[in-house]
């Protein structure tokens, strides 16, 4: 596997990473032995960059992860997220300095470690002096308890606030052929600062592979019921810009999936995705991916096929906490 480096001094990670979040929740239900699988299977073939947050089934999916590593420690660039508190039903943005001690304490113990190789807060809340937050991040790494900091779904004005504190490694933000947003203000910054992007949901939840059924057929606890994109006129006009993936992925003889992967590591060596799985047969698939370089035609079919303001409806039901 192919390696790229997380900013200025930061680690260095396999190019594609690992999202583990759906092994413990919101993507309806997962097998716990097949997730350890998948999580040991991406070790094996390279994929050393392994992603999760304290969130993710309410600390459960830190718990999963620190069982599937155990004995393997050393073979793994670990990233946690906090920031997102969950009590029963209710959610809270939670930034302040005493949250995110206590947070990274709860974090190691799930995981079963003494280091968390990368720190992001997951999401802002802008009642709390960025600079605050980081400030208690950074004190983090002095302790010795986190190796690089790292930000997630924030604006360019609130990764620059962030870097004066102290070096952020990583800006974790979601991006595919289908989310292209960020390439307006925040990659641009991004780059500027020397901070790597890291990108989730490259396949947009698995809309870009061709394999998300319709809203209605999705089980209740699966959150892409829920999704603008996924909804009505919506889908439909999405199904046919993924068809059109389709179209020119079965060209080149690779899957929609892959190419969709590889089309977000053509971005630069500087973007690192981390397609999410719990099933070993699609951790194979995107594996390979790292190997397709993508010739200049190839690049421009996609970008005729999906151009950036292509896509129709809202990433989430509600954007009230991303890019503050």
């Amino acid at each position: 596997m192919k390696r790229r480096t997380l900013g200025n001094g930061g680690p260095e990670v396999s190019a594609l990473g690992l999202g583990c979040m759906g092994m413990s929740e919101f993507y309806g239900q997962a097998d716990e032995s097949e997730s350890i699988a998948v999580i040991n299977r991406a070790l094996d073939l390279g994929m050393n960059f392994l992603d999760t947050a304290d969130m993710y089934g309410k600390g459960a999916n830190e718990e999963l992860v620190g069982r599937a590593i155990k004995g393997r420690r050393g073979e793994v660039v670990l990233a946690t997220k906090f920031g997102v508190n969950r009590e029963g039903d209710s959610r809270s943005i939670e930034n302040s300095p005493a949250y995110i001690k206590a947070a990274c304490d709860a974090s190691l113990k799930r995981l079963g470690v003494d280091r968390i190789d990368l720190y992001y807060m997951h999401r802002r809340n802008p009642a709390v002096p960025v600079e605050e937050s980081v400030g208690a991040m950074a004190a983090l790494v002095e302790q010795g308890k986190v190796g690089h900091l790292g930000l997630s779904e924030v604006s360019a004005r609130t990764l620059r606030e962030a870097c004066a504190v102290h070096p952020i490694a990583a800006l974790q933000s979601e991006y595919s052929l289908f989310t292209r947003g960020i390439e307006q203000e925040i990659l641009p910054a991004a780059r500027e600062l020397g901070v790597a992007l890291v990108a989730y949901s490259p396949i947009s939840r698995g809309f870009l592979a061709g394999t998300l059924p319709p809203a209605d057929e999705l089980p209740d606890d699966d959150f892409r019921k829920h999704m603008p994109r996924n909804v009505g006129e919506n889908a439909r006009h999405n199904q046919a810009l993924a068809a059109e993936v389709k179209r020119i992925a079965d060209a080149a003889g690779v899957t929609a999936a892959q190419l969709a992967l590889a089309w977000v590591l053509a971005q630069g060596e500087d973007v690192v995705p981390i397609p999410g799985t719990k099933r070993l047969r699609y951790l194979e698939e995107n594996a390979a991916a790292a190997d397709i370089t993508l010739t200049p035609e190839q690049l421009g079919a996609l970008d005729a096929a999906v151009p950036a303001d292509a896509v129709r409806g809202t990433r989430y039901p509600s954007m009230s906490e991303v890019e503050l």
